[in-house]
């Protein structure tokens, strides 16, 4: 028995074979000019469509299409009323296609969900689906902590806090910009942070567990105005979402005190980050689970399958 699993985000292609214990994705990231901060949905449709055929021809050409009993594909960004984005339509019409071809039902998940599955299975956690737990989804879109509980074979995850404007990938993404770095930015500012020595911060306005972020890119600005020093701005900007992940975090603890904390998205692979939460136990997946990505989709599927 193995599965086959389709994530079409708006930042990444990927499709992903699952077999209850091991697995395999192959992604793409979506293409962007140099000095753009993403896509127009048009942009992201046509380029899904023009990766999956390549994509998923590496992936059948040893994944061991015989055994597919079922197929999921990731259909909203989030499991809530009124979620939607047209890129995922672009998996779901593939996802679609495949199980009638393989005569096996199709599973529809949400991404976020998928995101939470793949950091669960890729950290050695899975045993947590079974369990309520916290959650950050930690992106270029979504910056939510979340009271994840299981829902049958999947899980229901209910927002109890995060950003009130603009996302943790958003700012990252604009400091990238703002040192003409490629977008998505995360990865260069993870390196470039790693050498800088100042250690200056802009505290975040955190009572609670929800917080802003949009005052803090008028601070990196102002910063990198007065130093000048493309290392130094990265860290300042990544020291700043850290600070406030991790006030949000201890608070939200307070509230559920007992429960493990799982990270995802691709912020969450972000070193400055991992190193700032260690003194909160948090769960950390390998970095290459933390961004977009189809396994956690497969996963669920799998899942599903075995409910049904």
């Amino acid at each position: 028995m193995s599965v086959i699993g389709f994530d079409t985000s708006n930042y990444t292609t990927s499709i992903a074979w699952f077999d209850g214990e091991m697995g395999e994705n192959c992604s793409r990231l979506l293409p962007v000019k140099q000095g753009e901060l993403g896509l127009r949905q048009s942009d992201a449709v046509f380029a899904h469509t023009n990766s999956l055929p390549e994509l998923s021809g590496r992936l059948f050409s040893h994944a061991p299409m015989g055994e597919i009993t079922a197929v999921g594909v990731s259909t909203r960004p989030r499991a809530v009323e009124g979620s939607y984005m047209p890129c995922f339509l672009v998996g779901y019409s593939h996802a679609r296609l495949l199980s009638d071809a393989l005569g096996v039902p199709l599973m529809e998940v949400s991404h976020q969900q998928g995101h939470v599955a793949a950091s669960l299975w890729s950290s050695g956690h899975l045993e947590l689906m079974e369990q309520p737990h916290l959650a950050w989804h930690l992106s270029g879109g979504t910056t939510e902590l979340l009271l994840v509980e299981p829902e049958g074979r999947n899980v229901r995850c209910t927002r109890i806090g995060g950003t009130n404007d603009i996302s943790a990938g958003q700012l990252i993404d604009r400091t990238g910009q703002l040192l003409n770095l490629s977008f998505p930015s995360g990865k260069h500012l993870d390196a470039l942070s790693r050498t800088a020595e100042n250690n200056e911060t802009f505290r975040v306005k955190c009572p609670g567990t929800e917080f802003s972020l949009s005052g803090v890119q008028n601070k990196v600005q102002q910063f990198h105005d007065r130093h000048g020093i493309p290392a130094e701005t990265a860290a300042y900007a990544l020291r700043c979402v850290a600070g406030a992940v991790f006030q949000a975090t201890r608070h939200a603890l307070n509230a559920y005190p007992g429960l493990r904390v799982v990270f995802s998205g691709g912020v969450a692979s972000n070193s400055m980050l991992r190193q700032a939460l260690q003194p909160l136990n948090p769960i950390f997946c390998p970095p290459q689970y933390s961004t977009d990505n189809a396994m956690g989709v497969a996963v669920l599927t799998y899942r599903l399958g075995e409910e049904s």
